[in-house]
């Protein structure tokens, strides 16, 4: 096992890889809650019942895409990277295409599934990584910096640090809330932990939170320590009903669907690879080694996920959570995928991490890499501008995609401007085009 994932060559050992995967599975253990709640429309009035897909059956879809889709990351690909249904496809899913499309949701299933049978074609001709490696490095350390900034963005608002505010925005939260003092607990611990170099910092800090919540009764206690495994019979399949109707598939509005389901997960994965690749320092000559097994992972998950019943899956940024923590190896990944596996089992010992828990992991990994900055000429104008833009944006649109969208299409053209063009690869001048026509035709 040692020399399989070259623990030697990457100076680790098993209780760091023990240690990382947990910490990872930790820190995106929401999910296991969040995306079955989302794609059964919970909590919206008025939705007929046939639009809303069975709680419980998600919940196990979930926990098993997730699985599936890390196991195979860490065993095939050898990369700390955890998988599972993405943040914002699954809004995508429940609230654009079925919602508001009036698609049923057995139909959006065949366009996750479509989307995937894409990637594969794509990441086993190759073309997938090239357009990763032909990404200049300015701009990949940009994209990981941005991660860095959203993160954080998104555990500051769990926690709720920072809240919603009609006039701008967001602003600072109730900062006397109990959830947003443990969060502050939670933060202030795990910072002294860090400062003092204590192996396994952000994963002790989420015990000791977590601990301090449950005392204070501020996190929920558990019900119970094991449960009975839901039955997945509702979702499992139900990508392939469509297959029965072709008149639902061969349509302008489907093909968005694929196209959206598409564009997404290819820059989020992209995106999300460069950041954990280049925080654990992963990335040599501008290239990321087996960058074609990580993505044809990432696709097998995708078709997996939309079998078993489940939105896109794809890598998740908090793998950088686990790597900070000490995650160097697919090892890690194997951890967390048992662990995601031994979920559909334990479910109840779940609430205890809530979002104020796992926020301070995020803040920490965010200003972590928020360091890659230091890496980018910003005394360069045609390079500061696109890498600023792809940093800022990102938080704002909530969105890795869309902040690497209006980056990507404002490098080639200030870089032009300055002269440089026989620096500009040219698989960037054909993003540029895509990302255009994603804004026309494609983007709400």
């Amino acid at each position: 096992m040692k020399k399989y994932f070259d623990f030697k060559g990457h100076d680790t050992n098993y209780r760091r890889e023990i240690i990382g995967g947990l910490t990872t599975f930790l820190s995106m253990a929401y999910i296991l809650a969040v995306n079955p709640s989302m794609l059964s429309l919970q909590g919206i009035d008025g939705v007929p019942d046939e639009m809303k897909m069975d709680m419980n059956a998600v919940f196990v879809a979930t926990a098993l895409a997730a699985f599936v889709g890390t196991l195979i990351m860490g065993v095939f690909a050898r990369y700390p990277i955890a998988l599972a249904p993405g943040m914002g496809l699954n809004a995508f899913f429940a609230f654009s295409v079925v919602l508001t499309m009036g698609i049923p949701w057995q139909t959006a299933l065949t366009g996750v599934l479509f989307s995937g049978i894409i990637f594969v074609v794509l990441t086993v001709t190759g073309l997938r990584e090239y357009i990763i490696n032909s990404i200049p490095m300015e701009m990949k350390m940009a994209v990981s910096a941005g991660i860095g900034f959203f993160i954080t963005f998104v555990g500051l608002q769990g926690a709720g640090i920072i809240a919603a505010d009609e006039a701008t925005l967001v602003s600072l939260g109730p900062v006397h809330d109990s959830g947003v003092l443990l969060a502050a607990f939670g933060l202030l611990v795990t910072v002294i932990l860090m400062a003092k170099k204590t192996p396994g910092a952000i994963f002790i800090g989420m015990i000791v939170t977590a601990l301090a919540g449950v005392v204070l009764n501020l996190v929920p206690m558990p019900e119970g320590v094991v449960s009975a495994v839901p039955s997945l019979k509702p979702t499992f399949g139900a990508a392939f009903e469509a297959f029965s109707e072709p008149s639902q598939l061969f349509n302008t509005q489907f093909l968005i669907v694929v196209l959206t389901f598409l564009f997404v997960d290819f820059f989020d994965t992209a995106g999300t690879l460069v950041g954990v690749a280049s925080q654990a320092n992963f990335i040599k000559d501008n290239k990321l080694p087996r960058a074609n097994r990580a993505l044809l992972s990432d696709a097998v998950a995708t078709i997996s996920g939309s079998i078993l019943g489940t939105s896109t899956t794809t890598s998740y940024v908090e793998s950088t959570a686990g790597v900070a923590a000490g995650a160097r190896t697919g090892f890690a990944s194997i951890v967390t995928a048992l662990l995601f596996l031994s979920a559909i089992f334990f479910s109840p010992l779940l609430v205890t991490f809530t979002s104020e828990v796992t926020a301070p992991a995020l803040i920490i990994v965010g200003a972590l890499m928020a360091s890659n900055l230091t890496k980018i000429p910003f005394n360069q104008f045609e390079i500061a501008v696109p890498a600023f833009l792809t940093v800022f944006i990102m938080p704002l649109s909530y969105s890795i995609a869309t902040g690497i969208a209006v980056g990507f299409i404002f490098y080639p053209v200030t870089m032009i401007m300055a002269g440089r063009r026989k620096e500009i690869h040219p698989m960037m001048y054909w993003l540029f085009v895509i990302f255009i026509l994603y804004f026309v035709f494609v983007s709400e």
